[in-house]
Formats: structure tokens, sequence, C-alpha cells
């Protein structure tokens, strides 16, 4: 019986999987995939390895998860050294609990190793800090997505700093709800297209421009791509008018 690595392969570009997921992704004998990592990314893995796509994408028809989780279980019963290679990080918005279930259940041993998720590496290609005192304090990472009968995006509304995930098709609802919420339509908002990766893009836009359908167009349906919207994300001139009240206001507190 082998042992299986749930490993994050990150945003997107290749040089950005750590490099533990590096090494392990190199030892391994059969790779599970998915559809959002890089064709690069699998050149790490050896020549050999057995390389299995068993990617989700939105609107698209992929693996159900079952079936993944026993993909994952037959491996580890036939080779050494599974990886299951996520996009991003394992534990957010992976279904990675499913899958340390089944391999729970089956008595097969396993390591997670945590890869950087697409707000991080988002916030870094726009130079915009998810956190920034006197602008924003907190950061709530979500998806649209939900199950049956739960309160929308409501609960997301108190935190300064908000990233979607899966949130492409959804971003004139969630605009709206937002600006319904109590959210001014002046809010700045990022969409970030592809990130890290050669094909990267990004919009500038405010929350009513947003809710408008002003992205509408401009996304691409065959690209993943994060909504971040909040005052951390407006225009740097702006950002710095804002952080500098904070710290007069700061001063004025403290004399």
């Amino acid at each position: 019986m082998g042992k299986v690595y749930l490993i994050g392969a990150g945003p997107g570009a290749a040089d950005l999987i750590t490099v533990r997921g590096a090494r392990l992704l190199g030892l391994a004998d059969v790779v599970l995939h998915d559809a959002l990592v890089e064709p690069a990314m699998l050149d790490y893995a050896p020549i050999h390895a057995r390389r299995i796509a068993v990617g989700k994408r939105c609107g698209q028809l992929s693996t159900a998860q079952q079936f993944i989780n026993k993909q994952i279980v037959d491996a580890a019963l036939e080779h050494d050294v599974v990886v299951r290679l996520k996009g991003g990080d394992p534990m957010l918005f992976g279904r990675a609990d499913e899958e340390m279930r089944a391999l729970e259940a089956a008595g097969i041993e396993y390591e997670v190793v945590p890869g950087i998720t697409a707000a991080l590496a988002s916030a870094a290609s726009l130079k915009r800090s998810l956190t920034l005192r006197g602008v924003s304090r907190s950061v709530a990472l979500a998806t649209f997505s939900r199950a049956p009968g739960s309160d929308e995006i409501r609960e997301q509304v108190n935190a300064d700093s908000l990233v979607f995930y899966m949130g492409r098709d959804s971003g004139v609802e969630i605009a709206r709800q937002l600006i319904e919420a109590g959210r001014p339509g002046s809010t700045p908002v990022a969409i970030v297209e592809a990130c890290s990766t050669a094909r990267e893009r990004t919009l500038s836009l405010t929350l009513e421009g947003l809710a408008a359908g002003a992205a509408v167009n401009w996304v691409q349906a065959s690209q993943p791509s994060l909504l971040m919207i909040g005052e951390a994300f407006a225009d740097r001139q702006r950002l710095a008018q804002s952080c500098a009240g904070a710290v007069g206001n700061n001063a004025l507190a403290a004399a």
C-alpha cells in the first residue's frame, strides 16, 4: 500500500509550486491532476509517471468526486507514491476533506502539502495588499456556490476585502447583492484572470459597474478568474491618500 500526497500546485505558473511539492511530484508513480494545473507543472513528474486528468470546471463536463476518490484509493493500492495535484491550495475550495475521508476509510497514509492560493497570487500581481492599515484589516475568501437554503453572500459583507472564487459567471449577481446589503456602488473591484500565467489579464472597475454588467463581455469562459472587492483594490494614488489619512488620524489620537 502506497502513500498519497495532496499537493497544492499554486495559482498557475509552474515555478510557483513549493519546493516540497515539486520534490514529491518528482517521486510520483501516478499523478491525478486538476484541470487548472498548467501542463508545464506536470513536467516535474517522472517520465514514467502515469498522468490522469480528473479536473472539475464550472459549467463543463467533469469527473464525479466519488469517482476521483476511488481512483486515488485504487492508485494507492497499486503504487508507492501517488500525487493528487490540486490547483491553488488543497484545503481551500478543493474538496480535500472528501478525499482525505476516503483515504482514511481505506486505511491509506496521506500527507497534505500546501500551495499558494489564487487570492494571494492575484494580490501580488495587482500590487495590492489584502490587508492595509486604515483601509483593510479583514479578508474573506468566499465562493458564490452554496448549499441550498443558505444565506447567499450576506455573511461576508463585514469583511473589508472580499475575494470570490468561481464567481466568473455570477459577478453581476454578487455585486447586486453586496450593494443591497450596504456596500457602496463606488467600492473598487479588480478581476484577475488566469493569474500568474502567460494569459493573465486584469480589469479594474467599481461594484456599480460590475452590477451593471461592465465585465460580462470581458471575461473569458475558458479561463479561471477571481473577483476582488474592497477599498484595498483602489488605484495606488487613492490608496496612498487613504493610508496617509489613517496615519494622521492615529497621530492625533496618540497626541
